[in-house]
């Protein structure tokens, strides 16, 4: 099974540091390939493993990186990570399609249909991993989707809208 798989090659690059991926294949008892895309699930999952090329090369965690993990039957999961703030938005229909389509604010948790009258509206949540990266998705879905919480993202995004719609004001700029 791929998370089993997943967990114990997080737990040998702990375990060892620097892990050749034929090592891992070996180890893991699949292909290279399989292993290289287990590398790319961990990364995109938020992992910091890196790879470094040449002789005395491999895979192995970012230094300073320790997860909870210290063994296959010690893992519990949580309801979530500690410290994972996450951001309330309202979304329409069509921002939802968009932001899945994009790949933007996932997993975009539709929670349930706004309170507000009919409108449509979504309520919605999803993980901030940074405002930065956050501001960059929502300004991504355009006019379908409104931060309620946290106000910090809220006052980052019409900050960066207003800035944004005083550029379109003045016309273009010509370079001489």
């Amino acid at each position: 099974m791929r998370a089993g798989r997943l967990i114990t090659l997080l737990l040998i690059l702990q375990r060892r540091g620097r892990v050749t991926a034929g090592d891992l294949a070996t180890e893991l008892e699949v292909s290279e390939r399989t292993v290289l895309r287990d590398i790319e699930a961990l990364s995109g999952a938020g992992v910091p493993v890196y790879a470094t090329r040449g002789p005395g090369g491999g895979f192995q965690l970012l230094d300073g990186y320790a997860s909870e993990l210290t063994g296959p039957t010690a893992w519990l999961p949580s309801a979530r990570r500690p410290g994972a703030q996450r951001a309330l938005v309202r979304v329409t229909p069509e921002g939802r399609r968009l932001a899945a389509v994009l790949g933007r604010l996932q997993p975009l948790r539709v929670r349930r249909r706004s309170s507000a009258a009919d409108d449509g509206w979504l309520d919605a949540t999803f993980r901030l991993h940074t405002l930065e990266s956050a501001v960059v998705d929502i300004m991504s879905l355009g006019p379908h989707i409104l931060v309620l919480e946290p106000n910090e993202l809220r006052e980052q995004v019409a900050d960066r809208v207003h800035r944004t719609s005083l550029l379109y004001a003045q016309g273009p700029r010509r370079r001489d």
